[in-house]
């Protein structure tokens, strides 16, 4: 103590608070890093991302043998279609095989925000990855935000060459038909009935901006999209039904295209059908915290298999409505829940 009082000139009630500064802030280092080494303890054995390919790879494989058409297209899951997750890495094959497209977001424009160009890095890391798969065989699928005609023009410029499918999304909620181009991006009044056979497509999963489902369908009825990804609900839990879905096919000039579904594996949300209102975080054990970035959307033990029984398997999953509404193919997002336990 002498010793400190001299270096800090100090006295000794300073000193007294000091360390017990001092020593609360080492506790609270030590409790941390003790609450990190337990949550890593809880799944000792578990590889995130193969736990997350291999769900994706089980939805495929119960979806095509109802309907060996039916599309898989993953989200952003770009880390996935590598062994080890990286550019560096060899394609996983089974992963691959597994899919028919991978949906990728902000690839050109958005990535830091809406309207702003991506960065050069950050674009030639994201375009490894999906050249990995698309050299594999799967359609690319790339959403760019961005709502200046000049930039949405370049983002449909630099997908093409690219020859990535893309949509330039003039609305981050996804909520309207953009006005701009005047004519869809390499239009046409051709049959669409493989995504291989996309040549753009509409991204419209919050039908907010429409009074009903009639009037949500006679909107998308007046385009020519080849394909149209959409939420299997309209408002909360009112599903759209197979007549409907039959309508959503029909091109105004005389063409048809693929309507895909969305749908959150990787999140519960609290607005579906399935939720549970006697639910919180840790009751079921596999439901963990609120995405602070989405009210109501909370992260799940994804490999867990309660939560795989919600998503596919019987009559009233989520999946299993999907194929008997007559959609040709489901969009799947938060892909990247690996993350959150990695």
């Amino acid at each position: 103590m002498k010793k400190l009082n001299s270096i800090f000139n100090i006295n000794q009630h300073q000193i007294t608070m000091k360390k017990l500064l001092f020593i609360s802030l080492i506790l609270s280092i030590f409790i941390s890093c003790s609450d990190d080494e337990e949550d890593e303890n809880l799944y000792p054995d578990l590889d995130f991302k193969q736990e997350m390919r291999d769900f994706v790879t089980e939805i495929s494989q119960y979806a095509k043998a109802k309907n060996p058409n039916f599309a898989i297209i993953p989200q952003n899951e770009h880390e996935l279609v590598s062994d080890n997750g990286d550019t560096d890495g060899s394609p996983d094959a089974n992963y691959n095989n597994a899919i028919d497209a991978c949906g990728q977001e902000d690839l050109f424009y958005g990535y830091v925000d809406d309207d702003v160009i991506t960065g050069e890095e950050d674009n030639e890391y994201l375009t490894s990855l999906l050249d990995i798969s698309k050299s594999a065989g799967n359609v690319i699928l790339v959403t760019d935000y961005c709502y200046t005609h000049s930039k949405m023009d370049d983002s449909y410029s630099k997908n093409n060459a690219k020859d990535y499918i893309s949509f330039a999304a003039d609305d981050r909620e996804l909520s309207q038909i953009p006005d701009y181009p005047l004519s869809v991006y390499n239009e046409n009044s051709e049959i669409i009935s493989d995504i291989h056979d996309v040549q753009n497509f509409l991204y419209l999963i919050n039908p907010s901006n429409y009074a009903s489902k009639t009037e949500f369908v006679n909107a998308i009825k007046a385009t020519n999209y080849d394909l149209l990804i959409m939420d299997f609900f309209f408002g909360d839990n009112e599903e759209f039904n197979a007549s409907e879905i039959e309508q959503l096919k029909q091109k105004a000039n005389g063409g048809t295209r693929l309507i895909v579904s969305y749908m959150s594996i990787g999140e519960a949300e609290d607005y579906r059908y399935y939720w549970n209102e006697s639910w919180a975080v840790g009751t079921p054990t596999w439901l963990k915290a609120e995405n602070p970035e989405w009210e109501g959307n909370y992260k799940v033990e994804y490999w867990n298999t309660d939560w795989k029984a919600i998503i596919l398997g019987s009559e009233t999953s989520y999946l299993d409505k999907i194929i008997d509404a007559g959609f040709d193919g489901v969009y799947l997002d938060i892909i990247e829940a690996f993350e959150y336990f990695e």
